[in-house]
């Protein structure tokens, strides 16, 4: 639970919840190391910490353990975007889907999904499943310029513009303000070279088209 609240943006406090999350975790793997929710938790620390190649062992134990445990799918094809393994994110995401297909957390699915295709300049599928996020849940800041930076790949810049000015208003940390804070706030820091090569290629790009400035 703690965990989850820094990854939803949700607390004033993260660094403090993550450090007592990473306790109550490891007190729980050691407890029962078989236990799926114990792992679960320890992996939405270290993906809270952008430890992704270490959570990404958590979210395999867990489906080890449970190949229907949904969320893991999720988490799972997350740490592999951003570890370099993009071809595996959405056969992850999507079997999320095909477990799940009215959950409640579909549009961030969704969005995993289209940024995945976005990031491999798959632009009409990239656009169709962040329609599919933004239209599931229209007040996510990440998703509307994500969308944004879609809508401006692939040429479509007023649409891109009244997606990316949605994604400022619903921003929490003026995130979108500039070229320069998006590459500030984030995962951008923590991925790999491949990865961030395709951010600054098709994410970046879009997010330009779209009217953010660079400072």
């Amino acid at each position: 639970m703690l965990a989850g609240r820094v990854l939803s943006n949700m607390t004033d406090s993260a660094a403090v919840d993550i450090e007592r999350a990473k306790a109550l975790s490891e007190q729980a793997v050691a407890a029962s190391p078989r236990s799926q929710l114990a792992h679960i938790a320890k992996g939405q620390v270290l993906r809270a910490q952008r430890r992704y190649t270490e959570a990404t062992t958590e979210y395999e134990t867990v489906l080890a353990l449970d190949r229907n445990w949904v969320f893991a799918y999720f988490a799972l094809g997350q740490c592999k975007l951003f570890t370099g393994s993009i071809e595996e994110t959405i056969p992850l995401v999507e079997k999320a889907i095909r477990l799940s297909p009215h959950d409640s957390q579909l549009g961030v699915w969704s969005y995993q999904i289209g940024l995945a295709h976005l990031l491999q300049s798959h632009t009409e599928e990239a656009i169709m499943w962040l329609e599919k996020a933004r239209n599931h849940t229209p007040a996510h800041s990440i998703i509307r310029a994500d969308l944004a930076a879609a809508y401006g790949f692939a040429g479509e810049t007023e649409r891109a513009g009244a997606e990316l000015a949605e994604a400022r208003r619903l921003s929490p940390v003026d995130r979108y303000s500039s070229i320069a804070r998006s590459r500030t706030i984030g995962n951008y820091a923590v991925l790999t070279p491949q990865i961030r090569a395709l951010f600054e290629a098709t994410y970046l790009v879009g997010l330009r088209k779209a009217g953010m400035p660079e400072e």
